[in-house]
């Protein structure tokens, strides 16, 4: 028994480098639903853990009665009520959750004195003790390694059914030791098992809870940075723009301004929706704000985009991801020409490449790839694509402009 440990409670490369990392979106999707199903109808922890003392100091109670029913003398009788309470609350030690700490480092003690509670009483005490081998068997299955627990609980219950011979007692009182001691013991371990079961389901809805509304801070800083940084930038650039127009061309600084008068509310309009929690944008529709914005910057856009997805997520992703790419250009190069292409393979896949000319001395890695460059956009639409089934990868082409290539599929079945 003391040797048994207690139950606990990852030529140079000049391709685009792929940075998608494998995501597990759709098994955690499933075990939060699978965790709520359970908490749905579970008791309060307390609750249950009332059930389990209820039932233990019953069974107690039925022992030290049947002991009494045999009319033991004084010293006796007042031996086995102390046994017995004794081995109610060692019972109690090895059922409880919150002595889990104690009972994994003294587990070898209170094992051994509940066995000794148990056993050295039979003999003078007869069949009202036997059923007391029930908690023993129990509080094995709930401390040691099934691998341990369970051959020691078959041994006890070969051990009841021998009691009743060596007592002289009759087949019919043997076979009740033994089938109350089977019995007793597999519904403390049941009942037990299934406390701990409400308290640990408990505190998995609770980190649920909070990784919840870790998750809707991180879907709100996304969409913060994904919308408003591109907004933003094309304010600032299409501002600039008119204020150097207005001496020359002011017609054309009136369009520009009417340009920023559409774009602010359209920035608020998104900042509304990430509030809402809810926002769809069209791959299509970025593409012609793109090349707008482009285009007031002085930059040479050519865009080939064909095969648009339907309405949907993907789409969404793909605009979002669009958008990015557009807003660290106008921060971190200096292009003069861009091209934007999005196409669909024969394997059902959108692929959408924004390229351009405006390469920035870029740090190598040990691997001799470009470096990642610090920040949370690219890390937010890799977050966003791996979510999806997709991936992005960036990097340098042959003829020295910069690539950032998306992938994904182009349906993408909703959560059930």
């Amino acid at each position: 028994m003391g040797a048994a440990a207690p139950r606990s409670g990852r030529d140079t490369d000049t391709s685009p480098r792929d940075i998608s990392t494998g995501g597990a979106g759709t098994a955690g999707s499933a075990l939060s639903t699978a965790v709520r199903a359970l908490g749905l109808n579970a008791p309060p922890p307390r609750l249950a853990l009332s059930v389990v003392v209820i039932v233990e100091c019953g069974f107690v109670l039925v022992g030290f009665l049947n002991v009494m029913a045999e009319e033991p003398g004084a010293f006796i009788l007042v031996v086995s009520g102390l046994s017995f309470a004794l081995i109610g609350l060692l019972q109690l030690v090895h059922s409880s959750y919150r002595l889990r700490h104690f009972r994994a480092r003294w587990y070898r003690w209170t094992l051994s004195l509940q066995a000794v509670l148990t056993y050295l009483p039979l003999f003078a005490l007869g069949l009202g003790w036997g059923e007391m081998a029930g908690f023993l068997g129990a509080s094995l299955l709930l401390v040691l390694r099934p691998v341990l627990a369970w051959p020691l609980f078959g041994l006890i219950t070969v051990t009841a059914a021998a009691t009743g011979p060596m007592l002289g007692m009759s087949a019919t009182d043997s076979a009740d030791i033994t089938v109350s001691t089977v019995l007793t013991g597999l519904i403390v371990y049941g009942l037990s098992r299934l406390a701990q079961l409400v308290v640990d389901v408990q505190a998995a809805q609770a980190e649920l809870a909070r990784l919840a509304v870790s998750q809707e801070r991180l879907r709100f800083a996304r969409d913060l940075h994904d919308l408003l940084g591109y907004s933003l930038s094309a304010v600032t650039l299409k501002s600039e723009l008119a204020c150097r127009l207005v001496p020359a061309t002011p017609e054309r600084a009136l369009e520009e301004m009417k340009s920023i008068l559409e774009i602010s509310r359209q920035a608020l309009a998104d900042v509304r929706t990430v509030a809402r929690g809810y926002r769809d944008m069209s791959l299509a529709t970025e593409a012609v704000s793109a090349q707008s914005v482009l285009e007031a910057a002085g930059i040479q856009v050519t865009t080939d985009f064909r095969g648009a997805p339907t309405e949907g997520e993907v789409n969404t992703i793909m605009a979002t991801v669009l958008r990015e790419a557009i807003t660290n250009l106008l921060r971190h190069s200096k292009a003069e020409r861009c091209r934007l292409e999005s196409w669909t393979t024969a394997l059902g896949e959108l692929v959408l490449t924004i390229t351009n000319d405006g390469v920035q001395p870029i740090a190598q890695s040990p691997d001799g790839a470009p470096a990642i460059p610090d920040g949370s956009g690219l890390g937010n639409l890799q977050f966003r694509l791996t979510s999806i089934g997709g991936s992005l990868s960036t990097g340098v082409d042959e003829t020295g402009w910069f690539v950032l290539r998306a992938v994904a599929p182009v349906r993408w079945p909703a959560a059930g």
